[in-house]
């Protein structure tokens, strides 16, 4: 997934299994193991693909934030209590996150600023999540 997030703009048409196993150069997968976890993820909605010629290009479904958004969301459903959890994540922030958490939970106009700044890349997520 980190090939794609990292690799692949939301503008493009995506990258081939070839593109993704030559970006994984030094850990000596092969091919074939390549174009399974792709299909695999592909048959999980984790990425799209399309075809080309008799090839596919695969593209993530979803932006990186937005999907650890939605393994947080997943975290607060296993069980207990959500509140609790909330709670303790909250309090277990820096003051920067924290910032963001207020600015995201308030609709601050600034909000977008940030999130739009690369250094901020966790911030996307706490806004998305809101939105939720």
């Amino acid at each position: 997934m980190d090939v794609l997030w990292d690799s692949v703009p939301a503008t493009s048409d995506g990258v081939t299994v070839r593109e993704v196993a030559d970006a994984l150069d030094g850990r000596e997968l092969a091919y074939t193991t390549v174009m399974t976890v792709l299909d695999r993820l592909a048959g999980k909605g984790m990425v799209r693909r399309q075809r080309e010629g008799r090839a596919w290009r695969y593209r993530a479904a979803a932006s990186r934030e937005a999907h650890i958004a939605q393994l947080m969301l997943d975290a607060l459903d296993l069980g207990g209590s959500r509140d609790a959890a909330l709670v303790r994540f909250a309090r277990s922030v820096t003051g920067t996150e924290a910032d963001v958490l207020r600015a995201a939970l308030g609709g601050q106009a600034g909000l977008t600023d940030r999130i739009d700044d690369p250094r901020a890349g966790r911030s996307r997520a706490a806004d998305e999540a809101t939105d939720r």
